[in-house]
């Protein structure tokens, strides 16, 4: 099983996650070597990829990645594994990955390069940015969502998100859909020391729909844990036939 995130590693979600999964399979864990956050899908390109061999004990490699989280699946699978795993795991990450925040988050890059690679891929989060986070109430329900996946597997083309909110003890699991939403940026202006100028991206998330009770987001502040399936084929395929017009030479 391979195991990677975007927060480093020596992140406590990470190492939470591999206590939680240690009697499961032999665990390869890639991570990068420091924080990662809002990478999505980057891959290195331009400069060479340094790894570095962290431990070994039985049943478990740890390795860090001077890379992106989708770098560290890459050469996790084409440099570092001798077998494809049986499934890819990224998290549990500090804050959570739901709405919009999918497309920017480097935990669910990591992901979808893992659903590209066509083997189970779940991404795991938490609602809190807290470096010292409380991730044991997640427990229970990562361990049974891993064995299902890894009993039955997942749809074709097809990779989960779930996000748990910080709760001791969770109303249930809902399987819902991505809520429609994004965020109100803003790039603040300040000085440095020096008196050059410099700009901080700042901003708040913006709901549209914060009556609907089907989203990630309205099940999270339910007290549910929120699973959604995400597909690596980003055609809207209803659009095909209302853009028929266009077709020509």
């Amino acid at each position: 099983m391979l195991l990677t995130n975007d927060d480093g590693y020596d992140a406590k979600g990470l190492a939470s996650l591999v206590d939680m999964l240690r009697d499961f399979a032999d665990l390869v864990v890639v991570a990068p070597d420091g924080p990662r956050s809002a990478q999505a899908n980057a891959i290195t390109v331009v400069t060479p990829i340094r790894i570095w061999k962290l431990e070994e004990q039985d049943g478990l490699v740890r390795y860090k990645c001077s890379g992106t989280p989708a770098d560290c699946v890459k050469i996790a699978l084409y440099a570092l594994l001798p077998k494809k795993p049986d499934m890819l795991i990224a998290g549990i990450n500090h804050g959570t990955n739901t709405s919009v925040n999918v497309i920017y988050s480097g935990t669910m890059g990591a992901v979808m390069e893992g659903c590209t690679e066509q083997f189970p891929a779940i991404g795991f989060s938490l609602d809190s940015h807290d470096p010292n986070a409380n991730f044991e109430p997640c427990r229970a329900h990562i361990r049974k969502m891993v064995q299902k996946a890894l009993s039955e597997g997942l749809p074709e083309g097809v990779c989960l998100n779930v996000n748990f909110p910080v709760r001791e003890i969770f109303k249930g699991v809902r399987v819902v859909r991505q809520c429609r939403g994004r965020w109100n940026e803003r790039y603040v202006h300040r000085k440095d020391p020096s008196g050059r100028d410099y700009y901080w991206l700042t901003g708040e998330f913006l709901n549209y729909e914060p009556d609907a009770t089907d989203t990630d987001e309205a099940v999270m502040k339910a007290g549910y844990v929120s699973v959604v399936p995400c597909q690596i084929d980003l055609t809207h395929k209803d659009s095909i036939l209302k853009l028929e017009s266009w077709n020509g030479n």
